[in-house]
């Protein structure tokens, strides 16, 4: 995890307005509560959570911007982190670059305005499971319980209905080793997954008029 901030100067009725916009990168893969092996590209949560917490709070910070190219990774981890980009106060918006695969799905969609480059990729799939399953029954209701968890979080903060999300989810003609669905940028759009194609300008655009907006 990388942020940095960077201070937008906006003129207004002849006056100078600061804009504080802080960075937040999650790339690689989303690290849970066990670590991965060295080498590996991680997005910590237990670094994400108190650096949301301390952006919400900071009276010198207007608004978020997340760099978003992950694979995914820990289920728990991810939809933590989003849940609290979703509750923030101030105005964040997502730019999906590379990839928004997996659990970064609820990552992109959690800012109250998401973009997604053209080139973009984000893959939509079932939870899995990995090692040895003890209590088959159980396992696959808990499964069950996590993938509806998901799928609420996802429909309440994009405009894609839960039945074309649970379609692409379960699609078995997509993929050569798995089930799901392989999205570019503007089929992410189309669905509704994600709001609109876009570039690095044009999301730091949309960030600057929602800060206007909330002083306003």
């Amino acid at each position: 995890m990388e942020n940095t901030d960077k201070a937008q100067n906006e003129v207004k009725d002849g006056a100078v307005t600061e804009q504080r916009i802080h960075f937040l990168t999650i790339i690689g893969q989303v690290e849970g509560h066990y670590l991965l092996p060295d080498g590996q590209k991680v997005t910590k949560y237990e670094h994400m959570l108190p650096a949301l917490a301390e952006i919400e709070e900071r009276r010198d910070i207007d608004g978020l911007l997340l760099l978003i190219n992950t694979v995914g990774g820990d289920v728990e981890a991810g939809l933590a982190i989003s849940e609290m980009i979703a509750g923030m106060s101030k105005p964040t918006v997502s730019l999906v670059l590379g990839g928004g695969h997996s659990i970064g799905i609820p990552l992109a969609v959690a800012a109250r305005k998401s973009f997604i480059v053209p080139s973009a990729t984000m893959t939509l799939h079932p939870v899995r499971i990995n090692g040895l399953v003890i209590g088959v029954p159980q396992s696959f209701d808990n499964l069950n319980k996590m993938q509806d968890r998901i799928v609420s979080f996802i429909c309440r903060n994009s405009r894609v209905s839960e039945s074309a999300l649970r379609s692409l989810m379960m699609k078995t003609d997509e993929m050569a080793t798995d089930i799901g669905t392989l999205l570019d940028g503007e089929d992410a759009v189309k669905i509704g997954l994600i709001d609109s194609l876009g570039t690095l300008s044009d999301a730091i655009s949309a960030l600057k008029d929602m800060i206007e907006k909330k002083r306003s």
